[in-house]
C-alpha cells in the first residue's frame, strides 16, 4: 500500500508527458477553461484620463471657490476644452478629461446658479482628485493573465478590455468511464431484486464534464473476465487521454480489474493507496504507438469514486494545464475528530465563513461512510487527516479542499 503523496507523484508525473493542443475559441465558449497563452495589454487602463465623479473639471487654484462653467463632456462625447483658472467643464462620470484640466469637484461639493458654479463652504478640494489617470491600473503590453489560468468570469472581463473575442485555450483531453458490477443497471431501467442504479457512471462523467474534458461513455460491464477484457480493449485503442473505470479492483471473487489490466497490456504503477475512503485504486500505463493511455481504476463506492477522482484525476490534471492542482483554504475544525489508523483521510465537511473571527470554520459530517452520496450531497469540502495525525481537536486547524 503506497502512501498518498506518493502515489499522486506518480500519477501527477505521468500525466504531465501527455501532450496537450491548443485551439481558438470564442470568448464566454472559454469559461471553464484553461489559457494556452500569456495575455497581455494591447492599450493603457483606463486609455485616458476620466472623471471618476459627476461634477466640474478645473485647473486646481486654491484661492478660486466660484466657476464660470465653460461647456460640458458626457461619456463618449470628447471635446478638447480649454479653459481659465476662473472657468470650469461640466463633466460626467468616466467622461474624458480635457488637456489642461487636472481636478474634479463632485456635484455635491457644489451651489450651481445658472452658469456658475461655487464650491460649498464644508468642500475640501484637493489638487487630482476624482480623476481616473490613464494607465493607472496597468500599462500597455504588460502580462495581465498567465497561461494556465483557468477561466472564470472575472477573467473574461479582463479578456474583454484587451479586446479578445476569441481566446487560445488547450483542447480538452478526452475521458472514458467504464463501470463494472452484475448488480448495475442503467439509471433509465426499472430496478429489479437486487439490482442498482450505476450512478458513478453518471457521476464521473459529470465531474469531467465539469472540468471541461470531453467524457466518453462506455457504459455497463457485467462481472465477466472476458466481457471485461473486450470492454478495456475497445477503450484502451479509441482516442481516449484516459479512462477511468469503477468496481472490480479489490480482493473479491469477481474482481478481475487489475488482472485483466495486465493482460491487456497495462503496466500497474501502484494498487491500493494509502487513504480513506478509496484504498482500492489502481493507476497503470498503456502505451501504444508513442502515445499513452492513463488508466484509474476506483473503487465502487461511490463516496470512494468521487473522492478519488477529487484527489488523483483532478490535480494531475490541473497540473497539467499549468493550473493550482487544489482549491484549498485553511478552516478551524467546530468538532473534534477522532481517527484510529494511519491512513490519510479525507472526510466529507461543511465549511463556512465567520465574518466575527474574519476566517473560515469547518464541520464534519456525522457519517463517513463511503456509499452515502446523500451526506456527500450536503457537503462542500474534503477535511485532510494527514496519515501520522490521529484525533484532531476542535479549534485545531485543517486543510480542506473544496467540492
Amino acid at each position: 500500500m503506497i502512501p498518498y503523496n506518493e502515489a499522486l507523484n506518480i500519477v501527477t508525473n505521468a500525466i504531465s508527458s501527455i501532450q496537450l493542443k491548443t485551439q481558438i475559441i470564442s470568448l464566454l465558449d472559454s469559461i471553464g477553461f484553461a489559457l494556452a497563452e500569456d495575455i497581455y495589454t494591447d492599450i493603457n487602463f483606463p486609455p485616458f484620463s476620466n472623471s471618476a465623479m459627476d461634477g466640474i473639471a478645473v485647473k486646481y487654484n486654491p484661492e478660486v471657490k466660484k466657476w464660470k462653467i465653460n461647456g460640458s463632456i458626457a461619456a463618449g462625447k470628447f471635446t478638447d476644452i480649454s479653459i481659465s483658472e476662473n472657468e470650469a467643464v461640466k463633466i460626467m462620470t468616466g467622461g474624458k478629461l480635457p488637456s489642461d484640466v487636472d481636478t474634479v469637484i463632485p456635484i455635491e461639493d457644489l451651489i450651481t446658479e445658472e452658469n456658475f458654479c461655487q464650491l460649498c463652504d464644508s468642500a475640501i478640494v484637493k489638487k487630482g482628485q476624482f480623476i481616473r489617470f490613464i494607465g493607472e491600473d496597468i500599462k500597455a503590453n504588460k502580462c495581465v493573465l498567465q497561461k494556465g489560468t483557468q477561466i472564470t468570469s472575472k477573467e473574461i472581463a479582463v479578456l474583454a478590455s484587451c479586446g479578445k473575442s476569441e481566446v487560445p485555450v488547450y483542447a480538452p483531453l478526452k475521458v472514458g468511464v467504464l463501470t463494472t458490477g452484475d448488480e448495475l443497471v442503467d439509471i433509465s431501467e426499472k430496478l429489479d431484486n437486487d439490482k442498482i442504479r450505476a450512478t458513478n457512471l453518471y457521476t464521473l462523467l459529470s465531474l469531467i464534464y465539469e472540468m471541461k474534458m470531453v467524457p466518453v461513455n462506455f457504459g455497463i460491464v457485467k462481472d465477466n473476465k472476458k466481457a471485461l477484457y473486450d470492454k478495456l480493449q475497445e477503450a484502451l485503442n479509441s482516442d481516449i487521454d484516459i479512462l477511468i473505470t469503477t468496481g472490480g479492483v479489490s480482493v473479491g471473487e469477481y474482481d478481475f480489474l487489475k488482472e485483466v489490466m495486465s493482460e491487456s497490456g497495462t503496466v500497474t504503477k501502484f494498487w491500493k493507496a494509502n487513504i480513506k475512503p478509496g484504498k482500492p485504486i489502481t493507476f497503470g500505463i498503456y502505451d501504444k504507438m508513442d502515445r499513452s493511455k492513463y488508466l484509474f481504476g476506483l473503487p465502487g463506492n461511490p463516496v470512494s469514486a468521487f473522492v478519488n477522482f477529487n484527489v488523483f484525476i483532478k490535480p494531475a490534471v490541473n497540473n497539467l494545464y499549468g493550473m493550482e492542482p487544489f482549491d484549498v483554504i485553511k478552516a478551524e475544525l467546530v468538532n473534534d475528530v477522532f481517527k484510529s489508523d494511519g491512513k490519510m483521510h479525507f472526510l466529507r465537511g461543511h465549511y463556512s465563513f465567520n465574518g466575527s473571527k474574519n476566517s473560515y470554520m469547518v464541520e464534519t459530517a456525522v457519517s463517513q461512510s463511503s456509499g452515502n452520496i446523500m451526506v456527500l450531497n450536503n457537503t462542500n469540502c474534503l477535511v485532510v487527516i494527514d496519515e501520522e495525525k490521529r484525533n484532531v481537536a476542535k479549534g485545531d486547524w485543517v486543510k480542506c479542499i473544496k467540492i
